[in-house]
């Protein structure tokens, strides 16, 4: 009996001196490995400006008597610090290779302007510069030619503000398949006070070119994927902005047309016209609608007036 005692006692003074044991070998929660911190990714380098634009501005026929509106326009940009000079049609191809080797030489964004025939031009030397892999950061097109040819992929911007049932003009210009860049066309052809020897003489229309070339230089590279072409029918004697091209916004709940339009600080009928929809038509929430958009902040009164009717 004393033995069995014993071995009892003895077991609980032997399972006593394991405890520690059992309690070290069993080690606490551990707590997880710290994730190691991923670096930053480095900060974008900050957009250098470019160079100043060059600026070639084309008469139409008889440019000296109908196109002085290039002429004007010219020496509006001149006057702001740009290099820009006015030539006649006829000579389209001399001045395109000498756009091209001043590029080549010292590269700069070209701008080219052209008003009837010289619209026309403008498209020619743009297929020129294609041809040497040259950009064209903006090409503006006032009335154009009929047989003006389409819009090439390495125009970076196009606007066309045009009259379609235009005799002299009414080129209603298009893009390759496949172009990509910012693309806007404005058909006046509903105003009665627009005719193709006064349509290139507007000061809005010159305040707006003049304002795009400006902020040129400024405009970071961006992406082109999103760009909605844009083709507008303007309502005659309405005010009008020449956006750059146009943007999906998405609809949310409540949206109406009129709603966005107030939000994106543009006029109703630009929606109605973008999306094929009237203007009071329902929206569903998820779906998409095209606003027309400035690649820069516009100025508060972006607007073109009706051109005077002098030549």
């Amino acid at each position: 009996m004393m033995d069995l005692r014993r071995l009892v006692v003895l077991a609980a003074l032997a399972l006593l001196a394991l405890n520690p044991v059992v309690a070290a070998a069993s080690p606490a929660k551990s707590k997880p490995a710290a994730v190691p911190a991923v670096p930053a990714a480095p900060p974008a380098a900050p957009f250098a400006p470019l160079a100043p634009p060059k600026i070639y501005l084309f008469r139409g026929a008889m440019g000296p008597i109908f196109s002085t509106g290039m002429d004007r326009l010219s020496e509006k940009l001149t006057k702001a610090g740009f290099s820009a000079d006015v030539y006649e049609f006829t000579i389209c191809r001399l001045i395109g290779n000498r756009a091209i080797a001043s590029y080549k030489e010292s590269p700069a964004p070209i701008v080219l302007i052209g008003h009837s025939m010289g619209g026309l031009c403008s498209i020619v030397i743009s297929e020129m510069a294609a041809k040497e892999n040259i950009p064209i950061s903006l090409v503006v097109i006032i009335d154009p030619a009929h047989a003006t040819g389409d819009v090439p992929l390495n125009v970076e911007r196009f606007i066309n503000i045009f009259m379609s049932d235009s005799v002299l003009g009414g080129g209603d210009v298009v893009a390759v398949p496949g172009y990509r860049g910012h693309y806007a066309s404005y058909d006046l052809k509903e105003n009665a006070r627009v005719s193709h020897i006064n349509i290139e003489k507007s000061d809005e229309i010159h305040r707006q070119i003049i304002e795009m070339v400006t902020q040129l230089p400024r405009i970071p590279p961006q992406t082109q994927a999103d760009a909605v072409p844009l083709r507008y029918l303007v309502p005659g004697d309405t005010l009008v902005e020449l956006w750059d091209s146009g943007v999906r916004v998405p609809v949310r709940r409540g949206d109406t047309l009129e709603s966005i339009a107030a939000a994106n600080r543009v006029p109703l009928w630009t929606l109605a016209q973008s999306n094929s929809l009237a203007e009071n038509a329902q929206l569903t929430p998820g779906q998409t609608i095209i606003v027309p958009r400035h690649l820069t902040p516009p100025e508060p009164a972006a607007a073109m007036a009706t051109p005077p009717s002098r030549r």
